[in-house]
């Protein structure tokens, strides 16, 4: 790539800052344009970056013709705009979730596999460094098979959380609450070192937020995984602070425990332990490094014929995990598409 790749971001919300921050510090990238529907924030983040802002990504695309979008919007325009970007031949990087509904990540899949455009999703602690320590030793044999593993992610939002983005409380804009939101990531990452999920058994429900939205801010799941490895869960948004994620992977030969930092404990009493190796900068540093990695592994891709390897299709897997606990959940429950 002999110039920058012309970047624009579509939805310039909270998550939007670690995509400007990455595309400022990437030297492959070159920020463009900005696009939102709320005219304050379009015009905010069009005066901060000194590019043009639109209102439709229709208008942006005619515009300014992006090599690639970023799109971090609601969860009901993840599917319609990646959807947009692909079949006017521009490359996509879109924040998780996949879509808000099965329908709609359904169709956002077939538009990925016609299009000679790339997208990836934003599932980026699949980068952090000690997760990536923990996928090697679990490929690479030293702890034999694995007999099951936990996951917590037990947080705490409020309500001024809900009513600044009246979105992520909402069966329509966010298709879910907790597990689409916030516990979606450690999902992903039992999902993908465990091995895919053949069966889910779950409940959600609203413990401590009812009256301030509609959707679930509390769950408990168990996961069947293909080689028959059996992981449990459960998160929460009810707790006083923020804790740390964790999992916990049990093998015939010893244990991983990953808590920020992984430590591997051998049956021989060996112990090894993988910290991260950056430090992120930027408003959101407390997200971690691994928005940037992603991002720049992206870019890289693209000189490159094979699809990103977060693609729809394997982002679609968490996705059907945390639709399946919703039709146990909430049988009744419609999403429009």
């Amino acid at each position: 790539m002999s110039a920058p790749l012309r970047v624009a971001v579509v939805g310039c919300g909270d998550v939007s800052s670690v995509h400007f921050d990455a595309i400022a510090h990437d030297p492959l990238a070159e920020l463009v344009a900005v696009c939102d529907t709320d005219a304050g924030r379009r015009e905010a983040a069009s005066a901060r970056y000194s590019v043009p802002g639109f209102a439709s990504i229709s208008e942006l695309i005619d515009a300014v013709h992006p090599d690639v979008v970023h799109i971090s919007t609601s969860h009901d325009q993840h599917a319609v705009l990646a959807i947009a970007a692909l079949e006017a031949g521009v490359n996509v990087i879109l924040e998780k979730p996949l879509a808000h509904t099965r329908e709609a990540g359904d169709a956002l899949v077939a538009a990925a596999e016609g299009s000679g455009a790339k997208i990836g999703i934003c599932f980026q602690n699949r980068y952090n460094t000690p997760v990536r320590a923990a996928k090697e030793l679990l490929e690479s044999g030293r702890l034999g098979k694995v007999v099951g593993a936990s996951g917590t992610v037990i947080w705490h939002r409020t309500r001024e959380y809900y009513e600044d983005r009246p979105w992520r409380g909402t069966w329509a804009n966010g298709g879910g609450g907790l597990l689409m939101n916030q516990a979606i990531h450690t999902l992903d990452l039992l999902q993908w070192l465990l091995g895919d999920v053949q069966k889910v058994t779950g409940g959600a429900a609203t413990r401590t937020l009812a009256g301030v939205i509609e959707v679930e801010d509390t769950a408990d799941l168990v996961l069947e995984h293909a080689g028959g490895a059996r992981s449990t869960f459960f998160a929460t948004l009810s707790n006083a602070v923020n804790d740390p994620v964790t999992i916990e992977i049990a093998a015939e030969r010893g244990t991983l425990s990953l808590r920020g930092d992984l430590v591997a404990t051998f049956a021989d009493g060996t112990v090894e332990t993988v910290t991260e190796t950056v430090t992120a900068t930027g408003e959101r540093a407390y997200w971690g490094a691994s928005h940037a990695r992603l991002i720049h592994d992206f870019y890289e891709s693209l000189s490159r014929p094979e699809p990103f390897w977060i693609s729809p299709r394997e982002a679609r897997k968490t996705l059907e995990i945390i639709q399946s606990v919703y039709d146990q959940a909430y049988p009744g429950r419609h999403v429009v598409a």
